[in-house]
């Protein structure tokens, strides 16, 4: 297999996983969340306050 077949076979994977992934988000399922305030444990803006409300559970 050449460099260039390589590279596009990766290319078309990449983007394959990334259309699957959104079309998941529109088909209403929950957004991809990482883990809120990170090593930090700062607060999380993007998940309104329900890290802190899962951390207090348990």
């Amino acid at each position: 297999m050449s460099v260039l077949t390589t590279l596009a076979l990766s290319f078309l994977v990449i983007v394959l996983a990334i259309l699957a992934m959104g079309i998941g988000v529109m088909a209403g399922r929950e957004p991809i969340k990482g883990s809120c305030g990170g090593l930090n444990g700062g607060p999380c803006e993007l998940c309104s306050g329900r890290c802190k409300k899962a951390a207090d559970r348990g």
